[in-house]
């Protein structure tokens, strides 16, 4: 489990750091055009925060599992990163938040 914790980090890193965009499903498959119309830095720095949430819950879950010997914590913070940090990053990332207003004024 500390390696999808690790690996988390990384992608938090890469997307925010590295610029990786290409990392967000959708974003890279999206036309120019289209991607003129989101706010890609803010969503990157979602991912990146989210990506390290989803770590910190993963690594606590380990630690708690090793001090109390009891290996189900480390499951109970793994399902618990993915089953609260998915829904909300899909959920932020499309939400008006990241979308410029890009209206033509005549």
């Amino acid at each position: 489990m500390i390696g999808v914790a690790i690996l988390f980090i990384v992608l938090g890193i890469l997307i925010k750091y590295g610029k990786m965009y290409w990392l967000i499903a959708g974003y890279n498959t999206m036309p120019k055009k289209e991607k003129k119309k989101y706010n890609i830095l803010g969503i990157a720095n979602l991912f990146r925060n989210v990506m390290f949430g989803m770590a910190l819950i993963i690594i606590s879950g380990y630690l708690i599992a090793k001090l109390t010997e009891n290996p189900s914590f480390q499951n109970y913070a793994f399902w618990t990163s993915m089953i609260l940090g998915i829904p909300y990053l899909l959920i932020q990332s499309n939400s008006k938040k990241y979308k410029k207003n890009l209206e033509k004024t005549d």
